[in-house]
């Protein structure tokens, strides 16, 4: 086996295991990562595997994988757990990565908070992408459950970099059966590509609460680029400002939609533990022992 450094994070409970892949020329396969998430210690949301780039201004590229061994174009919350990683390793505080999203900038702050740069949101039917043409994206035509009395309907959809779905609510967020409604709707025809599902409550001007059925990966509790979703649609259809706190499962996260139209999200990350990985077959020793 040819065994590569791993360290398994979080980001306020979205799990993370980020794979150091600088030097090599392959991928981690989808076959490892779906054997990592079946692992009882090693199981994630997502993959982050650090790649070397040839691209100007660039650190490096990140290929993301989620549990069921799809790619994924961008995850906030891996994206701090990665700036962790490479600020205690390399001593520097901010970091220029690729992704399937495009270009991500990162820093961590004296705090140990982590800002990164999620790019710019996009609004128009085709970009998010959809099945079909809808001019206002702010409320689109879905619903679950039956015409006259719908249990959720009308999401505010638009990408990240992925795709999302935001149903708003007046209940508590956890009173929605979002395990049995996210895969449903994920799979949508409307969303070609799938898509992310949340369902947001606004709390104030300034918060929100918001619980997420994430592609690839199901009930998640903390999704990046959700909670810049929810908080640039929150903003965009002016049920708040254009920065808030929204309330993830795992704690809350600092959402800002910038005046030049980039978002910027904010939190913490946590370190678990490391050890080796086999990235084509997801086999893997900790370099401690592991509770």
């Amino acid at each position: 086996m040819s065994m590569v450094p791993f360290a398994r994070m979080n980001g306020l409970g979205n799990d993370i295991v980020v794979i150091d892949m600088r030097g090599r020329s392959d991928a981690v396969t989808p076959e490892a990562a779906i054997a990592l998430a079946s692992g009882d210690k090693t199981g994630f949301d997502q993959i982050m595997a650090i790649h070397d780039t040839s691209l100007d201004g660039v650190d490096y590229r990140i290929d993301i994988l989620n549990r069921d061994g799809s790619r994924a174009q961008a995850c906030g919350n891996g994206t701090r757990c990665v700036v962790q990683a490479l600020a205690s390793e390399t001593g520097r505080k901010s970091f220029t990565f690729k992704t399937l999203a495009g270009i991500l900038t990162a820093e961590e702050h004296d705090d140990g908070l982590i800002s990164v740069d999620m790019g710019r949101p996009e609004f128009a039917w085709d970009k998010i992408p959809l099945a079909e043409e809808f001019h206002d994206t702010t409320r689109i035509e879905l619903q679950i459950g039956p015409i006259e009395a719908p249990v959720l309907h009308s999401p505010s959809v638009m990408s990240m970099g992925n795709p999302h779905a935001i149903f708003w609510v007046r209940d508590d967020v956890w009173s929605y059966d979002l395990e049995r409604f996210g895969p449903l709707l994920e799979n949508h025809p409307v969303f070609p590509e799938r898509a992310n599902i949340s369902i947001a409550r606004v709390m104030s001007d300034t918060t929100l609460d918001l619980r997420t059925w994430e592609r690839g990966v199901g009930l998640t509790r903390a999704c990046g680029s959700a909670a810049c979703a929810a908080g640039v649609s929150a903003a965009r259809t002016a049920r708040t400002g254009r920065q808030v706190t929204v309330n993830v499962p795992g704690g809350p996260l600092r959402i800002e939609w910038r005046a030049d139209n980039h978002v910027i999200m904010t939190g913490p990350a946590e370190w678990e533990f490391s050890g080796r990985v086999d990235p084509l077959s997801g086999d893997w020793q900790a370099d401690e022992v592991v509770a």
